[in-house]
């Protein structure tokens, strides 16, 4: 590691040593809030610590010591965070699990993990572990919000997380002094990765992988404009970059997080909670696009004239192409629409920062010529997760712009982009194998490839195991085409085919609304999605055109297994699951 670098984060010894030192400087100021009884209500830092240091002393008097593996299911709610910094403090691990996840998914967390307990938040996410337990002899304890509506096995005793919490606070010891032996390098999570490319796989990362990262992202932020910042928490806290950057980020800079409802929620929660900034992957930037141009094609008339005005004079204003009258009239649309567009997210918002897989930089254009920031960044689970970001200053949405101070970049020969950071994970749990491969002499290899501009930013071509490589020898990158066809208006989600194949072919879901205005009629629809997908051939080179395509019989979902939980697309399951269509359009 170069010089310096391991000493240029901040002074914590551990994320728990951070959350309690904030609290005592912050003391009642509100921190954590969510919806009770329909109103937002908050929970003071104070409060916070004081219920985390009770559930740690409930967990050691459980049996977790240092090391321990204690899993997390649980929907984003003050609850998850206290959970976390009360397991971390005790110096055990936390093994967060997606709420998405089938008891198959849960039996191979806690079998792989060896996790010791559980807690769970809702009685029916209770019950989905339960279904799990049977295969997981190491589980000795569940603490439950809710009880579960399932039996459990007779080797699993459960602790409600009132009498857990009531527990821990009869007991006298000062578990901040306790949290100060945990140092940088022991583990702080165990994070299994989304399952896009096979099964998951525990990312071992310390608490000085996290704190690296965290003061990475505080010299981004500054650039920004550090302040009273209250973040908008909607992706699931057990995804790497939601639990680092929505979570420990803004406890290091003594931030307010205000956990959302739900998507279906999200234009009432920025209204409501007024964030500086919020986190989103590229899948809700299209939602909230699409509703904002479905509202507005409702509304019609000059509305509807002046958003499209702007979105195109604001397009022409990011490239540097507006003249002397378009000035002018660029200037009075940040009245006439843009200050409406940043009241609808709450009027506060400094930025919406963009990861977890390639935006399309169409649907950034989108929200910069309406005035709103994006910041496209790159990371992975495997480097806690932040390794690059655009800066406010030099914003370029192709690109996921330079690293983040602390992180350096290379490229292999392949043109695979290699990672070598404080923030790097320490391995593969139980899988040194695996291991062996991610991390070479020091260097992260992360299977992603890219290409480092002259400015030093860093733009991305595609996923080394997605390329495809058709049977002409031509390498093409799905998801640059599936971004390009996913803007038409024809298409709401595609997962496009043709390793070894002569031409690309595609699986289409077409919006809700589109199917239903056919009414049925097939061929119809299918006409209406072709005129889509020939739009989106124009701007793509011959190799990557789609040939052909079929509407797809379900669309693409987390619960059918076809969407990880931060919404990106299992190719390799929609292949698995609709292999015959697919096959079917080569004839």
């Amino acid at each position: 590691m170069p010089d310096g670098m391991a000493t240029t984060s901040t002074s914590w010894p551990n994320l728990a040593s951070m959350m309690f030192a904030q609290a005592e400087r912050l003391g009642e100021a509100p921190w954590l809030w969510a919806k009770r009884d329909g109103v937002y209500r908050a929970l003071s830092w104070a409060q916070a610590a004081a219920d985390a240091s009770a559930l740690s002393r409930a967990l050691r008097a459980l049996g977790i010591g240092p090391g321990d593996r204690v899993a997390l299911v649980s929907e984003n709610r003050p609850e998850w965070a206290i959970a976390d910094f009360a397991i971390m403090a005790a110096g055990a691990i936390t093994v967060p699990a997606y709420t998405t996840n089938t008891a198959s998914d849960h039996r191979h967390v806690l079998t792989s993990s060896g996790a010791k307990a559980v807690i769970v938040s809702t009685a029916a996410l209770g019950a989905r572990v339960a279904g799990a337990l049977d295969a997981a002899p190491d589980v000795r304890t569940m603490i439950a919000l809710e009880a579960p509506t399932a039996v459990l096995p007779g080797h699993v005793t459960l602790h409600s997380w009132t009498d857990a919490l009531a527990r821990g606070a009869g007991r006298p010891d000062d578990v901040r002094a306790l949290a100060e032996r945990w140092g940088r390098d022991d583990l702080a999570c165990l994070i299994y990765t989304s399952g896009t490319g096979g099964a998951p796989k525990g990312v071992m990362l310390s608490h000085g992988a996290l704190l690296h990262n965290c003061w990475g992202a505080r010299r981004l932020f500054a650039t920004i404009g550090l302040g009273r910042e209250r973040f908008l928490s909607i992706l699931p806290l057990s995804h790497a970059y939601e639990h680092t950057v929505g979570l420990m980020f803004p406890c290091s800079i003594g931030a307010e997080i205000y956990y959302a409802e739900g998507i279906n929620e999200l234009g009432r929660n920025f209204t409501e909670a007024r964030p500086t900034a919020m986190l989103c992957v590229p899948r809700l930037y299209e939602v909230l696009r699409d509703r904002i141009l479905s509202q507005v094609a409702r509304t019609g008339g000059l509305k509807a004239k002046l958003l499209h005005l702007a979105v195109t004079l604001g397009s022409r204003r990011y490239r540097g192409r507006l003249g002397l009258v378009d000035r002018i009239a660029d200037r009075a649309l940040d009245r006439l629409v843009r200050a409406n567009i940043a009241a609808r997210f709450g009027g506060q918002l400094k930025a919406f920062i963009s990861g977890g897989a390639p935006l399309n930089p169409e649907v950034g254009l989108f929200f910069v010529a309406l005035g709103v920031r994006v910041l496209q960044g790159y990371g992975q689970t495997e480097a806690a997760p932040v390794v690059s970001v655009n800066l406010p200053e030099r914003n370029r949405l192709e690109t996921v712009g330079p690293p983040l101070e602390g992180v350096e970049l290379r490229l292999a020969g392949d043109g695979e982009i290699l990672v070598r950071s404080d923030s790097v994970m320490k391995g593969y749990w139980g899988d040194p194998e695996a291991t062996a491969l991610a991390l070479r002499d020091g260097w992260l290899h992360t299977g992603d490839v890219g290409v480092i501009e002259p400015d030093g930013a860093l733009r991305i071509t595609d996923r080394k195991k997605d390329i495809i490589v058709v049977s002409g020898g031509d390498n093409v990158a799905p998801q640059k085409v599936e971004g390009v066809l996913a803007v038409e208006p024809e298409i709401a989600q595609v997962a496009v085919f043709g390793d070894k194949r002569p031409h690309l072919v595609a699986l289409i879901v077409p919006p809700p609304e589109l199917t239903k205005a056919h009414g049925g009629d097939g061929a119809a629809l299918h006409r209406a999605v072709a005129k889509g997908i020939e739009r989106a051939n124009a701007k793509l080179s011959p190799i990557e055109r789609v040939k052909r395509f079929a509407i797809a019989p379900e669309g693409f979902t987390i619960d059918n297994g076809l969407l990880t939980a931060t919404l990106k697309i299992k190719r390799h399951a929609v292949l698995t699951r609709h292999r015959d269509l697919i096959e079917g359009l080569y004839g």
